[in-house]
């Protein structure tokens, strides 16, 4: 297990932006936090109120969004125009070379998102776009699948043999995940609350990585929740 706390994690604050990066990233460098496997980048994102990220080119990597809080206005150069909030999913698959911009949608209240890059399986492939609601109850006390190569159970797909899950734990309650595919290791990422993981215990924004197991194991010790991303780790 590969255990990185949430105040060991890099920081930039450019006043209207003010993120936490779990792995390298722009003027954050730590050789010994390249990203997990296929995992490359977990940015906790803020963004001030009318404020955000330009115009600007992307290729072959698969990039999701979480909303925490707030509303996010996405556009993009293959004419893909929306707002995503809590409770919904955002995937753009960069393929050949996409151009996207990512503001605030409100002009009052502040953004919270995960910024989440992936290598894509396949490089130079069409560039993509979606976003999907979730059902809250799916993963009351139980784990469900959001992002997955094949788009199981409702969720949006991916360039990748790699599959993310959502869960909402009460306090005492706990859940097992099991591996999706052989080779891979999941990165379990705290969004709320306080849990124990395979007896570590975490809070809020700390994450950690196990590259070799079949299940895991996750206990609410307060009302939690959990983001778990399984993706290729050889």
């Amino acid at each position: 297990m590969i255990t990185h706390l949430a105040d060991t994690r890099g920081l930039a604050d450019h006043g209207w932006l003010k993120s936490r990066h779990t792995f390298s990233f722009a003027e954050y460098y730590n050789p010994e936090r390249m990203g997990f496997g296929a995992l490359r980048v977990i940015n906790d994102d803020s963004v001030a109120p009318g404020m955000g990220f330009g115009t600007h080119p992307h290729r072959d990597m698969e990039i999701i969004s979480i909303p925490l809080e707030g509303a996010l206005q996405h556009k993009d150069s293959e004419g893909n125009e929306s707002v995503i909030r809590k409770g919904e999913v955002q995937i753009m698959s960069a393929g050949t070379g996409i151009l996207h911009s990512e503001y605030n949608a409100s002009s009052n209240e502040t953004v919270k998102f995960l910024q989440i890059w992936v290598m894509p399986e396949k490089l130079r492939v069409k560039p993509r776009y979606e976003q999907k609601a979730l059902n809250h109850s799916e993963r009351q006390n139980k784990i469900a699948t959001v992002v997955s190569p094949d788009g199981r159970g409702g969720s949006v797909t991916i360039n990748q043999n790699a599959f993310f899950s959502l869960t909402d734990l009460d306090e005492g309650k706990r859940v097992t995940y099991e591996r999706q595919a052989e080779g891979n290791g999941v990165y379990i990422f705290i969004l709320k609350g306080e849990v124990e993981v395979e007896g570590a215990k975490l809070k809020d924004r700390d994450g950690v990585g196990i590259k070799s197991f079949k299940s895991a194991t996750i206990k609410a010790l307060s009302p939690a929740e959990v983001l778990l991303m399984e993706v290729p780790v050889i």
